[in-house]
């Protein structure tokens, strides 16, 4: 599909303090840029005062649905998987995408989780499966970590040559550790709940919590690995919660769109001018993530 480049944003109304009146700006984004946002949001409402920024966190996939299927209005709909605006919001939802950031795959745990000290990027996976293990992943239907979890666990299998290594890591991991966004389960394990949580490292970095990197051929961090990637593949929804598609391996890659419905589109122009200025990229840099 095609991507309508960032460059025609500026057939948008030039956005100054000026000519901005008091509103609502209404912002849909991914749980991993809840604090680079807060953040952002900030910084945007001391340049224009009269706007009110409203965001809603959530899983990116839940975010798109808000506004397909609700039919919500939003004026920034900013998602971890840019797929997911081709997918589910272009072209009758929204006309442009534009990448931002991006990030990899990561195994976040406490400093007391089970088996810690012996945990390695060669026996990751065998640690998981003890017996007294708790680990847990975000719905893959809701949440693009979510389905990224289950595309890792297949290029595991093929990487480490563990044959049945991914039905094994689905078999150990009970429904009661999965939450519609990874950010959820960040709870379960300060609670003990859990030992490890498969998320990203910018989320990791951004609660000053211990992790474990994974091989680059593994954690969707690099582009050069895409064919790799598109090996593994998952069946998450589709257009609407009760269609299916298949969603393929890729690295990731964070997209912003405004979509149609938009009630502030000078506004949530002005809020993307900030997010890709030096200062909107210093603030994502900040919490860990790579700008694209």
């Amino acid at each position: 599909m095609k991507i309508i480049s960032i460059l025609l944003l500026l057939l948008l109304p030039f956005a100054c303090a000026n000519n901005l009146k008091k509103q609502d700006l209404i912002i849909f984004h991914a749980g991993s840029l809840e604090i680079p946002f807060a953040e952002i949001e900030k910084e945007f409402e001391k340049k224009y005062p009269n706007i009110n920024v409203k965001r809603e966190s959530s899983g990116s996939r839940t975010a798109a649905y808000k506004i397909s299927d609700l039919k919500r209005k939003c004026d920034i709909m900013a998602s971890a998987d840019f797929t997911v605006i081709n997918h589910l919001l272009i072209p009758d939802f929204a006309d442009f995408n534009y990448h931002f950031t991006t990030n990899e795959m990561v195994i976040l745990y406490r400093e007391d989780s089970r088996y810690k000290n012996k945990l390695s990027r060669k026996n990751w996976f065998e640690i998981l499966l003890k017996n007294n293990v708790e680990y847990g992943y975000s719905d893959p239907n809701t949440d693009p970590c979510g389905y990224r979890n289950l595309l890792v666990w297949q290029l595991a299998e093929k990487f480490y040559q563990k044959k049945g290594l991914y039905d094994k890591l689905l078999q150990g991991c009970p429904s009661k550790n999965i939450r519609p966004k990874a950010t959820d389960l960040i709870a379960l394990l300060e609670a003990k709940e859990l030992d490890y949580l498969f998320i990203y490292k910018s989320v990791a970095i951004q609660h000053k919590k211990p992790y474990l990197s994974l091989p680059e051929k593994i954690n969707l961090s690099n582009p050069q690995y895409n064919n790799f990637y598109q090996t593994a593949s998952v069946n998450i929804s589709g257009k609407t919660p009760d269609t299916a598609t298949i969603k393929k391996g890729q690295s990731i890659i964070y997209g912003v769109t405004i979509p149609k419905n938009s009630g502030s589109k000078k506004a949530a122009k002005a809020f993307l001018d900030l997010l890709l200025s030096e200062e909107g990229k210093d603030i994502l840099k900040k919490y860990g993530h790579k700008v694209v």
